[in-house]
């Protein structure tokens, strides 16, 4: 993978205090990108590099755009948004995506995602939305179906090749790899991932401008209630765009401003990043206090006995 520019500063430190006496510590980096991959600011290494997991889901849902998929099947933007989603296997979202293989005239047997320890059906994976999406252009295309998450499969370069005409590179270039669905996943530097943020997110493009309608409208879509993607999305009243990835990863962009965020926990800790993420959007003015303070009583105060508290600040360029 090509890289550029080396950009590396302190990184961040999330601390767990149990009243106020330091448990455990996490590290963290993060980066705030424009939709040209110029650093505006930073923490950690910009280069550093990690699977960008289930972050990736609203850039494999445009596969679905501009390919008349979402016309012939007559597919909305609820839909579009449970594709995007690592949803919980509630009723209303297992419905969603029952939905879209309804309408692309597939079989909920096509689905190749696992089904979840304790359920019944893979439709109740927290990915099945975006293999449905992946299915879909497959039927569409006249793809097969049987090996829809074989990196070479069309859908899968189709995807592959949007990505990587965002970021300017060569689609073989990426390195990748299995994600727990069985869908490629790839290894992209930190700073990739915010920029990836900053073009969904900057209004420039039609395609990536549904995507983002399509989240900030069904936030409960994408995660859940009570669930950080799902909460962020709907207290900051349609303005910030959240997509968690698994092992420490979460990234954001802001409707309009091409500037994107992406955060990456060393040691894969969930809450940490939440506890950075709410810190860095309250200093950028991307949240208001109040929303910060409403994230902060869920994500940062943990009990009565503990909290988390983020040290250090991003580098400004």
């Amino acid at each position: 993978m090509t890289r550029g520019k080396r950009h590396q500063v302190e990184e961040l430190e999330v601390r767990l205090l149990r009243e106020g006496i330091v448990e455990s510590t996490h590290r963290v980096q993060a980066v705030v990108c424009d939709n040209r991959g110029r650093i505006l600011s930073l923490a950690g290494d910009a280069s550093a590099g990690s699977f960008v997991r289930s972050a990736l889901k609203p850039f494999q849902a445009l596969a679905t755009i501009g390919t008349g998929v979402l016309e012939q099947y007559q597919l909305n933007d609820k839909d579009l948004a449970v594709m995007c989603a690592s949803h919980k296997g509630k009723m209303d979202q297992v419905r969603q995506v029952f939905r879209i293989l309804w309408r692309s005239d597939v079989e909920p047997t096509d689905l190749q995602c696992p089904i979840p320890e304790g359920r019944t059906s893979p439709l109740e994976h927290n990915c099945s939305g975006k293999h449905a999406g992946m299915l879909s252009v497959c039927r569409q295309r006249n793809w097969s179906l049987n090996n829809y998450l074989q990196k070479n499969h069309p859908v899968q370069q189709l995807i592959i090749g949007k990505v990587a005409e965002m970021l300017g590179m060569p689609p073989d270039e990426f390195i990748s790899a299995r994600d727990d669905c069985g869908a490629p996943t790839y290894y992209m530097q930190l700073v990739q991932m915010a920029t990836l943020y900053a073009h969904l997110s900057s209004g420039d493009n039609l395609d990536m401008e549904r995507i983002c309608r399509a989240m900030l409208h069904y936030p409960e879509m994408i995660s859940a209630q009570g669930e950080f993607d799902t909460e962020l999305m709907r207290l900051s009243a349609g303005q910030v765009i959240s997509k968690a990835g698994a092992e420490g990863i979460q990234c954001i962009g802001r409707e309009g401003e091409g500037m994107g965020l992406a955060i990456k926990v060393l040691d894969g800790a969930k809450r940490a990043k939440y506890a950075v993420a709410i810190q860095i959007l309250k200093q950028m003015g991307w949240i208001t206090p109040t929303v910060a303070e409403e994230l902060a009583d869920t994500y940062l105060n943990l009990s009565h006995y503990k909290r988390l508290e983020v040290v250090g600040e991003m580098s400004f360029f």
